[in-house]
Formats: C-alpha cells, sequence, structure tokens
C-alpha cells in the first residue's frame, strides 16, 4: 500500500505498531534543516549542473571572480 508519496506504507514484521504509534512524522525536519545549508536550485539552474559537485565548483569560480574583481578595483584607485 501507497501513503499518496509513492512510498511504501507497510511496517515490517519485527516493529512492534504499538511502540509506533505516537511518532510525529518529520518530528526532528525542522531542527535537520537548520544544521544543513541547504538551497534548492530553479529548474532551469539544476538542469545545467549534472551533480553538487559541478555547482559547488561553479560557486566557487564565481566567489573567485568576485575576489579578483575587488582587488583590481582596490588598485585602480
Amino acid at each position: 500500500m501507497t501513503d499518496g508519496t509513492g512510498l511504501n506504507d507497510e511496517l515490517r514484521p519485527k516493529y512492534d505498531r504499538t511502540s509506533l504509534r505516537n511518532g510525529v512524522r518529520g518530528k526532528y525536519a525542522e531542527r535537520y534543516a537548520a544544521r544543513k545549508n541547504i538551497v534548492r536550485l530553479a529548474p532551469d539552474g539544476a538542469a545545467a549542473f549534472p551533480n553538487e559537485d559541478a555547482v559547488n565548483e561553479a560557486l566557487r569560480f564565481v566567489l573567485k571572480l568576485m575576489e579578483d574583481a575587488r582587488h583590481l578595483s582596490r588598485h585602480r584607485d
């Protein structure tokens, strides 16, 4: 049986359903997300990068360009 998300909603026999009845789905999700710097990319941006390493490499390149531009502008004045 699925729960609408496509996930299988059947408990394995080794789990006791009575011990799980007071559980809250997503109880720790907010706390977990607060410790992570998760960014959702727009679909067109996500399509440009095959994986997280590619995104990080591109961001590091942009940061380097920004630093170089700051460095050049300080020496022009």
